[in-house]
């Protein structure tokens, strides 16, 4: 199996339902984040707005909200139950947001559509990530502006690691994150990324190290865990033993990130820029 195909079947089974499933928790965690890249992409005024990796559609609603009328924000993503769940969102809200189930990497976009392509954690998933831009490129209006959030490296976000260092005793074959490798942290080296951007025909780009502060309740915790990132996938094929067994090893393990019955941690992200 590819890099591609690997991605699809991850998003498309127990990544992409627990993401969905946990909707609403990660709506509030991300809200800060979301917040920045909204107000970033509707400051411009855009009329015709792609919202790539836009999984269950929070921040391709908000921008649909905010803009004009007559404006179109489209989200995409290769996940169908988060556009599933993307799609009831909108007419949940009765926003005017419309979404599509496909790989940015290779969809046949119209060609010089998007006035701003954007995302929020979406992009660091492809399998050939010069390829891939160069056909958000390809979709983009000249001097179109391409605007998106990604991680740093894991050791500027310790606690998104913190459940894997923890499990690992009990759970021995959890994926290795490897360097540059499609995942959370694939563009955690910016010299890396504004390379990726150039070569494949964006200029102008700027990337700036951001540090968001997010937050969850405690009792939001253990789902958290249990459901998302390495240890909440390998814990769906998990029998219940071994998930009460790692969740007790684990949940200590994120103490010193508690302060009144929330949980407070630093999310370190770039924003990237180009046009």
């Amino acid at each position: 199996m590819n890099a591609a195909e690997d991605q699809a079947k991850r998003w498309n089974s127990t990544a992409g339902r627990a993401w969905v499933d946990a909707q609403a928790l990660l709506d509030r965690l991300f809200r800060p984040l979301e917040t920045l890249l909204v107000d970033a992409v509707t400051a411009q005024s855009p009329r015709d707005v792609l919202d790539v990796g836009c999984g269950t559609g929070g921040t391709t609603v908000a921008m649909a909200r905010r803009m004009d009328a007559k404006a179109r924000c489209t989200g995409v993503d290769i996940s169908e139950p988060m556009i599933e769940a993307a799609r009831a969102r909108a007419s949940r809200e009765k926003t005017p947001a419309t979404f599509i189930v496909a790989d940015a990497q290779t969809y046949d976009f119209e060609p010089g559509r998007f006035d701003t392509i954007c995302s929020r954690f979406g992009v660091m998933f492809f399998a050939d990530p010069v390829a891939a831009f160069a056909n958000l490129r390809g979709a983009a209006r000249d001097e179109g502006r391409l605007l998106f959030l990604a991680w740093r490296g894991a050791a500027d976000n310790p606690f998104m690691t913190t459940a894997e260092r923890a499990a690992a005793p009990l759970l021995p074959n959890l994926p290795e994150r490897k360097p540059d490798a499609p995942g959370q942290f694939a563009f955690a080296n910016d010299s890396r990324v504004r390379t990726i951007l150039e070569a494949s025909g964006w200029i102008d780009v700027d990337i700036r190290p951001l540090d968001v502060a997010c937050t969850m309740t405690e009792s939001d915790l253990v789902a958290y865990v249990s459901r998302l990132g390495p240890v909440g996938t390998a814990l769906q094929e998990a029998d219940e033993v071994t998930r009460a067994r790692v969740t007790a090893a684990v949940r200590p393990a994120f103490d010193s990130y508690i302060h009144d019955g929330e949980v407070r941690f630093t999310a370190a992200c770039w924003m990237v820029t180009a046009r």
